[in-house]
């Protein structure tokens, strides 16, 4: 079953403010995606009793193995497709945003395709 990309786009935004090991509590979570905190503190909920997060000392977010797992794949999916883009001439606000649109809902088989495409030479 697909999961929906709200749930995607926490679960990738969790991982890349974890990078470099800091905690993350939800109200970070709430100003990366300007979202209000009851919003997000409703997907937490949704997050952590599907088993993709958990919650060290009641107040930090981590991602399970599982949650890991799709934010991973969410984000590699996120920053080859932001490199595609920016190699064809995309500027680099644009290439970011229609990457993070369309990293949900591209197949595996084209995501595949896409990555082994010699990205240097998009710009000859």
């Amino acid at each position: 079953m697909r999961m929906q990309e709200s749930a995607e786009m926490y679960l990738e935004t969790i991982l890349v403010l974890s990078e470099g090991g800091a905690q993350v509590r939800a109200i970070d979570v709430a100003r990366k995606l300007n979202f209000s905190r009851p919003s997000v503190s409703n997907a937490l909920k949704e997050l952590a009793h599907d088993g993709y997060i958990s919650y060290k000392d009641s107040k930090y977010i981590e991602l399970t193995k599982q949650g890991m797992e799709i934010a991973e794949k969410i984000y590699a999916r996120h920053l080859v497709l932001t490199n595609l883009l920016l190699a064809v001439g995309v500027s680099e606000e644009t290439a970011r945003e229609d990457a993070c649109r369309v990293e949900h809902y591209i197949s595996d088989e084209t995501f595949e395709a896409l990555k082994r495409l010699d990205i240097g030479q998009a710009n000859k």
